[in-house]
């Protein structure tokens, strides 16, 4: 009997997936996808012997926990089934920009509603996830709610009104750091160095030191300073940053992130 019903079936819900199988927190038997036409369901069922759906009906007849992972604006023209078949049923949304009212007006028989923002290093079980109930949950669902969740990596429990800056911070920072390296491989590769020598560099030095501000505890301003020496080359360096003002711009940047998820939750 299937418990828990992925409403899309795409990296994220394939990750959540995975990762519960693989905590052993759930047999395959016990999970089914349901997609649409889109190849991914019949895809992740194949790779992990989950069940694949094309009738929400017969997905959500016997699942306790649905999670939605279609995309955001797919909500709207959900067949009427998911509305009749989460009566009494938990539902879980990764969907971005997607408040709990929104939620509640188009799931009123659910028992409870959880918004939740994962983040793309989830895939490979590095993520991170905040997330926010429409109301108390109950000792079981908290647990369920964390142990699918944590399946990506570590769990934040938060209020909704944080999930807007989280979804800048978090759910989109992953394309900040990629950014970051881009260009660090490009400014490599514009003192002279070969390309693939710049990738190696600049992909290396951003991994290692993140791995040293973990394992140091360390605040990283402090760290920044223990690399520079007055007048030396990481202070020509990071006085550019200053001048070019890096940190408001990079402020400017996650403030516009976070105003773009509060339309979004608008629409």
């Amino acid at each position: 009997m299937i418990q828990i019903a992925f409403v899309g079936a795409g990296k994220m819900a394939s990750a959540m997936v995975r990762g519960v199988l693989a905590r052993r927190l759930y047999l395959p038997a016990q999970i089914g996808c349901i997609c649409g036409t889109d190849p991914t369901g019949p895809a992740l069922a194949a790779q992990t012997g989950i069940a694949y759906e094309v009738d929400p009906a017969k997905l959500l007849d016997t699942a306790d926990i649905v999670v939605l992972a279609c995309k955001p604006q797919q909500l709207a023209s959900l067949d009427a089934a998911y509305i009749t078949q989460t009566n009494d049923k938990l539902l879980l949304s990764i969907l971005a920009g997607t408040p709990l009212a929104k939620l509640a007006a188009k799931f009123p028989r659910a028992r409870n509603i959880v918004r939740a923002m994962p983040n793309t290093p989830g895939q490979i079980g590095a993520g991170i996830t905040a997330f926010s109930a429409q109301k108390v949950l109950s000792s079981a669902d908290q647990q369920s709610v964390e142990n699918i969740l944590g399946s990506l990596g570590p769990v934040l429990e938060l209020p909704e009104t944080d999930i807007d800056a989280v979804t800048a911070v978090s759910g989109s920072g992953p394309a900040y750091l990629f950014e970051f390296v881009a260009a660090f491989r490009a400014a490599a590769v514009a003192t002279g160095l070969p390309p693939a020598t710049a990738e190696k560099l600049a992909l290396e030095t951003v991994r290692g030191s993140v791995k040293l501000l973990e394992a140091t505890g360390e605040d990283p301003e402090k760290l920044r300073d223990a690399v520079t020496s007055p007048g030396g080359t990481t202070a020509a360096a990071l006085e550019v940053f200053r001048a070019g003002n890096f940190r408001q711009l990079f402020t400017e940047a996650v403030a516009a992130a976070k105003r773009r998820s509060e339309e979004l939750a608008k629409l």
